[in-house]
């Protein structure tokens, strides 16, 4: 049964607000599967680095013997980059077909059929040992990076689509705390005591096929998002049916209103590609903000902080630092769940502030501690304590919160072509940092987070001045922030003013 019921507000009015049912549970955790596998591809391939790339050389030399001995070493690590890089290319590929596959299939469907990709992928690059061949490798990263991208939008679109208003964004927030779980258990299992060793290493990938099966078999037994079955395919039995099953409400006329008003303002716009979404005046400022917030997850020096993380914990005196390297995914899975419970109490907004300006502070620390190592070892401590606080705060605003806010900014018409921008930006600007960093890195040293430090301050004005709080608004009150083109900080006092006098009005009248 769910558990809901009436709220009390001020004035004495109630309105419903409905529980979390049996139907809404398993939905959501059946999508975030997807998000899940994403965060596990990520992580796979880190640990056992040294073993495959042996792997590789043995797959080199029976195919040149006797000419060859070993792999040349430059050819070893384009392959080896090649293999990490094509993950993020197949991410860019299949996330601009984010709007058409979710539209065309549905939602559901699409994340049914997205299953292809894992499977293949998975099996690729389990048998790619036994097959001698490092190109079933690369292509199977290809193509779990295409299932990737397809999951970075479907999932929160699914998610933000089901979920009560009062709750899209705590269960939004689930999306990035599986894909740092997916991460966590991949570092996990990638350890020499577990799967990461010589004659085990293709089982870490045999894994990826286990998400795939459970989601698969789940989906079929979850309703499709009724915005997409009432405002796209017109069937309005079939989207109350839906939201019944998911609010355990027989009642849902006030859901199906709020539709159809979405579906009233949608028919009296042309349909919305990628190219419109830019030209149209309606859509540039919410479209801006979802591409700043994506490019704050992923310039923020996230990827940076795991990077350096192994020599910072070796320095800092840690002898098994990869040990140090997990307890900073604990950290960071830890605080995605502070998020979770924060979210909805403190907005979006706020939270994404918090974050920004935390991971400031955390790297102008962790600057000053790489820079005065040598000279005062004593000083370790505050590394750790920095890189600890980064990915904390991290996980606090910027990690979670760009994923599902972009749904929520766009209505039914344009948002499906609004994810596949937002999640092309974030896979572009992951394959850039992820080529460019070391370059980066090796010319600037230790006072590379000071660039990082710069990129935050800007992300953190422009969300303070731009981003407006979609915290318990429906689709058409944020939608109504962007029409109104002042500062949408401001427009936010406004609706709470013009919400309290209807309030007053309502008492008046009675």
């Amino acid at each position: 049964m769910p558990s809901g019921g009436f709220q009390p507000i001020e004035g004495g009015q109630q309105v419903v607000r409905t529980g979390v049912t049996r139907t809404l549970v398993l939905s959501v955790f059946t999508a975030i599967l997807g998000s899940f596998q994403f965060g596990y591809n990520i992580g796979v391939i880190n640990a056992p680095q040294k073993i495959i790339e042996q792997s590789y050389n043995e797959s080199y030399v029976s195919r040149n013997a006797p000419e060859s001995q070993s792999i040349d070493a430059g050819l070893l690590r384009t392959l080896w980059s090649l293999s990490v890089a094509i993950f993020s290319i197949g991410g860019m590929v299949s996330s601009l077909c984010v709007g058409v596959v979710s539209q065309w299939l549905g939602r559901k469907r699409a994340m049914i059929i997205n299953n292809i990709f894992a499977f293949l992928g998975g099996s690729m690059m389990g048998l790619s040992q036994i097959g001698q061949s490092y190109e079933m490798m690369i292509l199977g990263r290809f193509l779990i990076g295409a299932y990737s991208g397809l999951a970075s939008g479907l999932v929160p679109m699914y998610v933000g689509e089901i979920s009560p208003t009062h709750l899209r964004g705590a269960l939004g927030t689930l999306h990035q705390l599986s894909l740092v779980i997916g991460i966590l258990v991949a570092q996990v299992l990638g350890l020499d005591i577990f799967l990461g060793t010589g004659s085990r290493w293709p089982s870490l990938f045999w894994v990826t096929l286990i998400p795939a099966v459970l989601q698969s078999v789940l989906l079929p037994f979850c309703p499709e998002s009724p915005r997409f079955l009432y405002i796209v395919c017109e069937q309005e039995g079939q989207a109350r049916t839906s939201l019944r099953r998911l609010t355990g409400l027989l009642d849902v006329s006030d859901a199906l209103s709020e539709m159809k008003e979405e579906k009233r303002q949608m028919d009296s716009e042309q349909k919305v590609t990628i190219l419109q979404i830019f030209k149209s005046r309606t859509y540039r400022q919410p479209m801006i903000v979802a591409i700043i917030l994506q490019l704050s997850q992923q310039l923020s020096g996230i990827n940076a902080i795991f990077y350096y993380s192994t020599d910072i914990f070796s320095k800092a005196g840690v002898e098994q630092p990869i040990y140090a390297t997990i307890g900073a995914g604990i950290v960071n899975t830890a605080f995605t769940v502070v998020s979770l419970f924060l979210v909805e109490r403190a907005g979006r907004r706020t939270l994404h502030l918090a974050g920004l300006a935390g991971m400031i502070v955390c790297a102008l620390l962790m600057t000053t501690a790489m820079v005065l190592q040598d000279k005062f070892p004593s000083i370790s401590p505050l590394s750790m304590t920095a890189v600890f606080g980064f990915v904390a705060f991290f996980e606090i605003g910027p990690g979670p919160i760009p994923w599902f806010i972009v749904a929520e900014l766009f209505s039914q018409g344009p948002r499906p072509a609004a994810m596949a921008i937002a999640g092309c930006t974030n896979w572009t600007s992951n394959f850039i940092i992820g080529m460019g960093f070391p370059y980066v890195a090796d010319l600037m040293g230790p006072y590379v987070f000071l660039l990082f430090a710069s990129f935050l301050l800007g992300f953190l004005i422009f969300t303070y001045f731009r981003v407006p709080e979609t915290k318990g608004r429906s689709f058409d009150e944020i939608s109504h922030t962007f029409r109104n083109r002042r500062n949408p900080s401001l427009l936010d006092a406004e609706i709470k003013a013009s919400t309290e006098l209807d309030r007053l009005g309502g008492e008046d009248d009675a």
